[in-house]
This record gives structure tokens, sequence and C-alpha cells, in this order.
């Protein structure tokens, strides 16, 4: 019977050390860190001494093949596997691979399909493993062709976290303490376009869907920024979707924050300016019933714009703007040196939105 270094098994009757024999008839000991019955611990292999098989009640004999370190300590490797032998066959638990997070973590990311009673088993004894490293939250991501899997990640205290098209993320907080894990993400992010022509004319759409289908309100072109998107590129897309005017992007001119928006998460709404490039429209039809321009009098006259409060700033923003009395931010790239790294090169690129009026910077 022989298994990989290093290894978790199930503490039998109370007993602390039991003495095994390597198939090479080396021995030595195992230390197990606990004495809880019926629970899996870190066994630690601790000394080499000639002896022979030990019986132990209800278990048949242990034979392990174990690594040790020069100084006579076990492996730093992750535990692998243990196998007890008996009369009714062998049992083997295989402690889950995992990468560390960077914050005292390990993250598991499930790939092969496995037996849920089988995998049960081993995120039992990673737990364990991790719990004895002194790890604190547990990240496990389950692809949706082991959905088979959830029902035992959740029995082992899991949650879910947050949930993609193609995999569900699960965590555990292994400390007795309140859990400091981030929540999952808290906010919808948006954007509104002001286009303008030069005879102070903007681009308004009218939508297909939502709440303003067939109210004859017009309004600025909105969307939802995608993921890994930047702001004034998501302003750009959406104009060009949905009425087929290329721009660019000039300047965020303000941002709304909102709550209880889309289920009950939070909303970001950034009105941007834009310059176009083209004037001819081709509407979206799958979205937007009708796209034109409009006299920026005219936009601002209608009974939405008037008696709605936030429309109504926006509009004055607007107007403020193209009169040369208003500031906006404009996206400067910034790149953040990595923690935990010792690359120069490794930084993170980022847009930081400000106001260059004051600063000496080209």
């Amino acid at each position: 019977m022989i298994i990989s270094p290093s290894y978790f098994f199930p503490i039998l009757n109370g007993i602390k050390m039991i003495r095994i024999r390597w198939l090479s008839n080396h021995c030595g000991y195992l230390l197990l860190l606990s004495t809880t019955p019926n629970r899996s611990y870190f066994a630690n292999p601790i000394s080499f001494l000639p002896s022979k098989d030990i019986k132990v009640r209800g278990a048949g004999c242990l034979s392990v093949r174990a690594v040790m370190s020069a100084s006579g300590k076990a492996s730093s490797q992750a535990v692998e596997r243990v196998v007890v032998g008996n009369e009714e066959g062998r049992r083997g638990v295989e402690i889950l691979r995992s990468v560390n997070d960077g914050y005292e973590g390990v993250i598991v990311e499930l790939v092969e399909p496995m037996d849920a009673a089988v995998y049960g088993s081993s995120l039992r004894a990673s737990i364990s493993h991790w719990r004895q490293q002194g790890k604190r939250g547990v990240w496990i991501k389950l692809p949706i062709e082991l959905v088979n899997l959830v029902e035992a990640t959740v029995q082992q205290g899991f949650w879910y976290h947050h949930a993609e098209p193609k995999y569900l993320m699960l965590v555990y907080w292994i400390p007795e303490v309140e859990h400091t894990l981030p929540s999952n993400a808290t906010h919808r992010v948006g954007i509104g376009a002001f286009v303008m022509n030069e005879k102070r004319e903007m681009l308004v759409v009218q939508e297909n869907s939502g709440v303003f289908r067939g109210t004859g309100v017009w309004k600025f072109p909105t969307g939802v920024i995608e993921e890994g998107e930047d702001i004034f590129d998501a302003a750009v897309r959406e104009v060009k979707e949905e009425t087929g005017v290329d721009s660019k992007f000039v300047e965020v001119l303000a941002f709304r924050q909102s709550h209880q928006a889309f289920f009950q998460k939070s909303d970001l709404f950034f009105l941007c300016m834009l310059q176009p490039l083209s004037f001819d429209i081709q509407k979206q039809d799958s979205e937007i019933a009708a796209a034109q321009w409009m006299p920026i009098t005219e936009y601002a006259a209608q009974p939405f714009v008037q008696n709605h409060e936030l429309t109504k700033y926006l509009i004055e923003i607007c107007l403020a703007k193209i009169d040369g009395v208003y500031p906006g931010l404009s996206p400067v790239p910034t790149a953040t040196p990595m923690p935990r790294t010792s690359s120069s090169s490794d930084k993170k690129k980022a847009y930081l939105y400000l106001s260059r009026s004051g600063l000496n910077r080209d």
C-alpha cells in the first residue's frame, strides 16, 4: 500500500502516536496533532526507527511511505492522500489542489469531474489541512459542468459568493471569528452620452423597452459598462450601437449613485460628453424606437426633464459645459506597482478622472 508524501488520516480511538512500517522495511512514527475522534488532522512523520506493522483496533495495518526533510521535520509539501487498509478494502482521501489568494486564504479551481461523495471527503480533509496551516478564507470555483458538487460544498459550510455565466464561486471562513471576506460586487455601472453637434443639437433616442417605452420621452443614449471596459470606451461604444454615430470621448461631466436599483444592487451612472465624428443616424432596431438630432433647448423643455430633478440637473450641467463655465473630468492613465512582486514592469494600469484646471501637468 503506497501513498504520497505527508498525509491526513482519521484519528482512531484517541491514539496520539502510531508507529508505521514503510514498504522498504524502513519505519518511523506519525505524530497526530489532535486526538479528537473521527476527525482528520495533519500527520507529521518525525523519526525513523526499525519496527513492524502496528495493528490498530478497527483499522487493520497501516503501511505508509513518507518523505522527511534533512532536519527530520515533515516535508513542507501539501498533504495529498491517506490510505487505511483493512480486510474490507482500501480508502483514499486526497487534498484538493489550491493556490494562495494573497490574503492568507486559498483558491480552489475545480476542473475535472468528481464523484460528490469522494469530493465531500476530500473537502473535509482539505479544510482540516488549511486550518492547520493557519489559512483563513477558502474560495471554491465550480464550473457549470460540476454542478453536482454544489450540495456537497454547501454541506461543509460554504455559502454562495457570486455567479457568472460559466461558474459559481463559493466561500468558507475557517477562523472562529466574524469573516472579513469582501462582498460580491455591489454596484452596476452605466453611462449616459451627451453628444452635441455645431448647431447645438444633441443626439437623443427613444427606447423600445424599459420604463421609457411608449412614453414619447427623448433621452440620452445610455448603457451598462461591460466587464473590463473603461468608462470612455463604453460611452463611445453605446453611442455607436444605439445610433450608428461615431464619436470621440471628451470628459466625464458628473456621476450619480443610487441604491436598490437592480436586484437590490446599487448603481453608478456617469454622464459623459462626446464629440461627434459622424452625423448620419442608423438606429439600433432591437433597442431603439427612434433617434434624432434635437435642439438642446427643445430637449430641456420636455415635461419629463422639467419635472425630473436629476435630469434637470444633468441638462443644466451640459449647458454650463458648452458655455465654458463648467470643468469636466478627463481620464489620465496611471500605472501602480503591484505589491508582492519583484518585477518593476509588473504594474496595474488604470485611469484617474480629474479636472486639469490648476494642475501643472501636461
